[in-house]
């Protein structure tokens, strides 16, 4: 991983970092954003700036409300919004109607192709303000743990005496902590909501449950560097976001797996106080205030890094993994939808492809606030995995797998997807019969035992067969 939370970084993470570009990543790899356009030295022109945000942060300490919690969401939220300046301008009647009659048309093709229903009951064209506005209580749910934990690392070693001592000045740095992550929280989102297309289009379900919503003020600028018209690139990302809605509106378990990979990441961030300790004693302030680069090469030594635990690598293997098999899933039933019917959707999927794998200003800035790279590295396995499913199994038993976690694909599985495919088409294991069924099965059963108690019987096993009567033999039939 190339970017740690909230600034905290080590430009040597990354393997996909070409030697000598330091521009890559998230921009980070400086959390207190010293160093010019190319990551070299000081660059005074941003002393303002600095100055201008800092103030902003200590002009709402004290305030009644102005923070609960460890990040300050309403400064995160104002930064965020200055940061789009006064030039977004409002959603026409007429875009609306594009993005409703665009996903209309999209729920209409995706039909046949699924089994899962319309998850949608709204659709709703954003413009980059209202993006932020609805999204932000998931950043909330994403970016919290990561703050409590590096937050509480600076007190968790403390005796408890040094901790009661220091409890008002920890107070206020936990208040001094919360407007710093709002900061840099406010500028990530604000650079985020120039970049995105749909509510989807990071890979986690960042909008409300049940609304489809597609960006068309930058959806246009997405399609200013195509080929094909606007209309059609317009009709495939509804497509997109309307099949992402599907998934996660009737796999009750997926939304919560998703953003409970991201929570168990953050609860694992550990650091190395040794390493920081020793960093400390060798610090000259009066060499750091006559040339503030040092304290970036400090920086960029990883000394004040997370260390990566067993746990959060698991945590990770596990998101990469699931987001991969959404992403495959969804470009799997587009294709199928789309069809014929736009003729550069092929071309479409590669470049969205190609704008997730490259790790372009929205990955780089999820990297930046939750200290994970949000790239899920085997789409292309995924998908060819769905494809095959869909092919050699069927429409039903592929969207089947959905219906419990531990039926999913896992990371091997993507890489050699024979022997998967085999088992899901009865390869001698019953661990993939139908899952519906088994649970309408258990339910009748439990259903039939507690109406035998209610009336009094004895409970009927009905685990059992049936044995036969007198009467009958063997299978039920009529003794001769």
């Amino acid at each position: 991983m190339s970017d740690m939370p909230f600034g905290f970084s080590n430009r040597d993470d990354d393997p996909e970092r070409k030697p000598g570009d330091e521009s890559s990543g998230s921009g980070a790899n400086n959390p207190f954003g010293f160093g010019g356009p190319g990551g070299g030295g000081f660059d005074p022109s941003q002393l303002g700036q600095m100055l201008s945000q800092l103030g902003q942060m200590f002009s709402t300490m004290g305030q009644p409300g102005a923070q609960s919690g460890p990040v300050n969401y309403d400064l995160a939220k104002r930064l965020a919004r200055q940061q789009l300046g006064s030039s977004v301008t409002p959603v026409t009647e007429g875009a609306q109607r594009a993005v409703a009659d665009a996903s209309h048309l999209a729920e209409l093709w995706l039909d046949p192709v699924t089994t899962l229903p319309a998850g949608a009951t709204k659709t709703v064209a954003w413009t980059a303000n209202d993006w932020i506005e609805e999204t932000l209580p998931t950043w909330k749910r994403l970016c919290d743990p990561v703050a409590e934990q590096v937050s509480g690392m600076w007190t968790a070693t403390l005796p408890a005496e040094a901790k009661e001592f220091a409890a008002p000045m920890m107070g206020m740095l936990g208040q001094m902590g919360g407007l710093a992550f709002g900061s840099q929280l406010g500028s990530a989102l604000g650079q985020l909501a120039k970049e995105v297309l749909t509510s989807t289009d990071i890979g986690l379900p960042l909008g409300p449950a049940g609304t489809a919503a597609l960006l068309p003020a930058a959806i246009s600028e997405f399609s200013a560097g195509l080929e094909q018209p606007e209309s059609e690139i317009l009709v495939y990302l509804a497509a997109r976001e309307v099949a992402h809605q599907r998934l996660f509106a009737h796999v009750p378990w997926l939304r919560q797996q998703v953003l409970g990979a991201v929570e168990d990441y953050a609860r694992g961030i550990k650091m190395d106080f040794s390493a920081i300790e020793q960093a400390a004693a060798g610090l000259d302030p009066m060499t750091l205030a006559q040339d503030p680069s040092k304290l970036e090469e400090l920086l960029a030594q990883g000394t004040f890094e997370p260390q990566t635990t067993p746990e959060q690598q698991a945590a990770l293997d596990r998101l990469e993994t699931l987001l991969a098999l959404i992403e495959g899933w969804v470009e799997t039933v587009v294709t199928d939808a789309v069809g014929d019917r736009l003729p550069g959707a092929g071309a479409l999927a590669e470049t969205l492809r190609r704008r997730r794998a490259t790790g372009g200003p929205a990955e780089q800035t999820f990297a930046t606030l939750v200290g994970l790279e949000l790239r899920p590295r085997k789409v292309r396995e995924a998908a060819t995995l769905w494809r095959r499913l869909t092919t050699d199994a069927g429409i039903d038993q592929r969207d089947g797998i959905w219906a419990h976690p531990d039926l999913l694909p896992d990371s091997s599985d993507l890489d050699a997807p024979a022997g998967f495919i085999d088992s899901v088409l009865g390869g001698g294991t019953t661990a993939f019969d139908d899952p519906l069924a088994q649970l309408a099965e258990t339910e009748a059963r439990e259903r039939a035992a507690k109406e035998a108690a209610e009336g009094g019987d004895k409970p009927v096993d009905t685990t059992k067969p049936e044995q036969p009567t007198d009467d009958e033999g063997e299978g039920g039939k009529p003794a001769s």
